[in-house]
């Protein structure tokens, strides 16, 4: 390699990219795809995995979560005892009634060996108040076995809290990926905006392998950029950002309070409290909550001890979705307070949806076959990706990266304009500290290669002046 080709490798912007973002972005683009495309390659594979996993559960779990109908339904109080014999040691928290005439009732127990969000569940045949089974489960979602080990392959890869980063950072970058890109294709087609959307199906080689790249990342948009935002919501660093935001902004999803004495102060409880006293049991509450409406699927919690009240909610996450809540006396089966999902604050109802949409329940098997065209669609992107760096790949130079667009690419931006994207970068970096201390990591690994340069540079040159001399 000569002087002449070392030194090619960081030009000036030419004159006619000057004042425009474009060699910036394509060099931030290009060590994104390069670097963070395992993460998002490892996201999009174990996603597809999870998409169908209300189908397999159903599957594999079948004893479980499903019933013969037989004659009428035994009281729930019951089924509660039976639940208590499969379980000994084990503390009752909430009982889900089988929403349809075929689903098994699940009584939901804690116990203290069991990580935090695990459950004991008592699957128990309504008709017969036998106990069919019993599962550690996860989550506000009751999520059985199969879908806990799923969905831990998706968050962390069952790594733990180190395993986590790997999805924060997927999520982290996705959405600066994708709008990078398509500020990119943008630019490339002004000239001929319906390619924007078509695949140049005459081009051969690279620039073929761009086509269809860009333009599966164009259809696919959207949904990356919603699957970004509503995964930064699980994510450990970046999500205490967004909950902050939510609180800021009085968007937090509202609760209602248990406590007798709280709804006492109002007028709405007049036994005294803090002692224990009588309780109608979950029969009278269930009942209670279906005559004030709260039908379909609901879940409902006992008082955690004296002076508390039952909890009762609709657990329906699918379109139209029904979140209502209802505190229900424990000593006379009164209404105390009722909380409806349409007086929920805007943010909130957006993460309601945004939740139930990522894990596609949301719109039931169409969201799921589109989360799943989403993956295979971005997997297929990444791939491209990779094999159009393979087209650029350096021959001589086995630890470079590829042919990144030259350095420099930021004296091209326009001062001002240099200004606010450092300026929103900081603010970024903040609020998304995974993707703050990895675009740091980058910027280390350009200047090294910077510096790797301007040595192999020097060295070329002083040895052709001594071959000179």
């Amino acid at each position: 390699m000569t002087a002449n080709q070392l030194t090619a490798t960081t030009p000036a912007p030419p004159a006619s990219q000057s004042r425009t973002l474009r060699p910036l972005l394509l060099r931030l683009h290009f060590y994104a795809g390069v670097l963070i495309g395992p993460f998002l390659l490892i996201a999009a594979f174990t996603g597809l995995l999870y998409v169908f996993t209300p189908q397999l559960e159903r599957v594999v779990h079948s004893q479980e979560l499903f019933v013969t109908p037989a004659g009428a339904p035994q009281p729930l109080s019951q089924q509660i005892t039976a639940a208590k014999a499969a379980l000994p040691g084990a503390t009752l928290v909430r009982v889900r009634p089988g929403a349809t005439e075929t689903d098994s009732t699940q009584i939901i127990f804690s116990r203290a060996d069991l990580a935090p969000s695990h459950w004991l569940t008592a699957y128990v045949d309504p008709y017969t108040a036998q106990v069919r089974g019993t599962l550690e489960t996860y989550g506000s979602s009751q999520a059985t076995p199969i879908r806990t080990w799923l969905d831990e392959l998706h968050r962390s890869l069952h790594l733990g809290d180190i395993g986590r980063l790997y999805s924060e950072l997927a999520a982290s970058w996705l959405w600066l990926v994708v709008l990078g890109g398509l500020i990119l294709w943008w630019q490339r087609q002004r000239a001929r905006r319906r390619r924007l959307l078509l695949v140049d199906r005459k081009l051969r080689g690279r620039r073929g392998l761009l086509s269809w790249h860009a333009v599966l990342g164009t259809w696919i948009a959207l949904p990356l950029l919603f699957l970004s935002v509503t995964g930064l919501t699980w994510s450990e660093y970046g999500g205490e950002s967004i909950a902050a935001l939510r609180k800021a902004l009085s968007w937090q999803t509202p609760t209602l309070s248990t406590s007798l004495s709280e709804h006492s102060a109002h007028g709405s409880h007049q036994q005294p409290t803090g002692t224990p006293g009588p309780d109608i049991g979950p029969d009278r509450v269930l009942a209670t909550a279906r005559q004030s409406g709260l039908d379909g699927p609901v879940e409902i919690t006992l008082p955690a001890g004296a002076g508390k009240a039952y909890l009762v909610k609709q657990i329906k996450g699918s379109w139209p979705q029904k979140q209502d809540a209802m505190a229900v006396d424990p000593a006379t089966a009164q209404p105390l307070e009722t909380l409806r999902f349409q007086d929920f604050p805007l943010g909130a109802k957006l993460a309601r949806w945004g939740i139930d949409g990522h894990m596609g329940v949301l719109f039931g098997l169409p969201n799921q076959l589109l989360l799943a065209a989403v993956c295979l669609t971005l997997i297929t992107m990444i791939l491209l990706g990779y094999r159009m760096w393979w087209h650029r790949r350096p021959t001589r130079d086995r630890f470079a990266l590829g042919r990144p667009f030259p350095r420099g690419g930021w004296r091209a931006v326009h001062p001002v304009a240099l200004a606010g994207l450092a300026v929103a970068a900081v603010l970024v970096m903040w609020q998304l500290p995974v993707f703050g201390v990895s675009l740091l990591g980058f910027l280390a690994v350009d200047l090294v290669l910077a510096w790797r340069a301007r040595r192999r540079r020097a060295l070329v040159v002083g040895g052709e002046e001594l071959m000179r001399k």
